[in-house]
């Protein structure tokens, strides 16, 4: 029982980081009804700024994570920009242009940082807390509490501000927001804008936990992909159950199936949709012009 407890909080610690990239996907395809296929690329670009700030620049963790947020959410508002003309126009190539921009940015990481990673030293340096035998790392807590307050502040955000409402109302059918005088285009520049942002507190919560590399944020992204899947994509409630689902199954999947880890994982989760092709709270349509 001990060992099975332990292996949850493991879990759930990376499963908070999943479910922050699976918000970030949701939370741009629900406003525009697109996939953003830059979404990891973005978290890559994320985990090595935060660290660079960090360890380079020898700021606060804090301050190096909001920079990074900052930076990247600038990033979301400019792929925003570029693909806005298309998407009147072709649907399918606003996609092909997110797959687009996730290669330059996978390429600009590499030219700027190079191939190979770095280790992220933790920024909470006290010892792990013992609770009735098990061991839970401060760090992990840390982890869990900026999470849960990113998702708290996005949630209030969609349903108690003016342009969280707009968003909803873009979500809801893009034609009916357009004609009582919503600015769809600004909706869908802040959900990219937001969408980078939660990308990037992803991808620098993560640097202490995992390996900063260039192949960091094409591992989480497919986790907060999935993650997004299992909840019901658009859905900002499934993102979070999907993220801790696949957290924990992973932390399970990693005792127990050394080196097939992966494949088990994504076998179970493969199961599950075909159970319920739909997510665990649907899928949400989405209208569009």
């Amino acid at each position: 029982m001990q060992v099975f407890l332990q292996t949850i909080i493991g879990g759930v610690s990376l499963g908070a980081v999943y479910a922050l990239v699976a918000l970030g996907f949701s939370l741009v395809y629900r406003t525009m009804g697109l996939v953003n296929f830059a979404h990891g690329n973005v978290v890559t670009v994320g985990a090595y700024l935060a660290s660079t700030f960090y360890l380079t620049s020898k700021l606060p963790f804090a301050l190096a994570m909001v920079i990074a947020i900052a930076v990247t959410g600038a990033i979301g508002l400019v792929i925003e920009r570029v693909l806005r003309p298309l998407e009147n126009r072709d649907f399918d190539l606003m996609l092909i242009g997110t797959i687009g921009f996730g290669i330059v940015l996978d390429a600009l990481v590499i030219a700027i940082w190079g191939a190979t990673g770095r280790a992220v030293p933790s920024p909470v340096q006290t010892e792990p807390i013992d609770l009735l035998g098990l061991r839970i790392r401060t760090y992990d807590l840390v982890v869990l509490a900026i999470a849960a307050a990113a998702t708290v502040l996005l949630v209030l955000f969609l349903s108690r501000t003016k342009r969280g409402a707009a968003m909803q109302a873009v979500a809801m059918d893009h034609e009916a927001a357009t004609a009582v005088g919503i600015h769809v285009g600004r909706s869908n520049a802040i959900a990219f804008m937001i969408g980078a942002g939660l990308a990037a507190l992803a991808g620098g919560l993560v640097g202490p936990l995992l390996y900063v590399s260039p192949a960091l944020g094409g591992a989480l992204g497919i986790k907060g992909f999935a993650a997004a899947i299992l909840g019901g994509f658009g859905s900002i409630p499934g993102a979070i159950v999907g993220g801790l689902a696949i957290g924990v199954l992973d932390s399970f999947t990693a005792g127990h199936f050394q080196g097939y880890s992966e494949l088990v994982t994504f076998i179970v989760f493969t199961v599950i949709i075909m159970v319920r092709p739909t997510g665990v709270f649907g899928e949400r349509t989405v209208n569009r012009a």
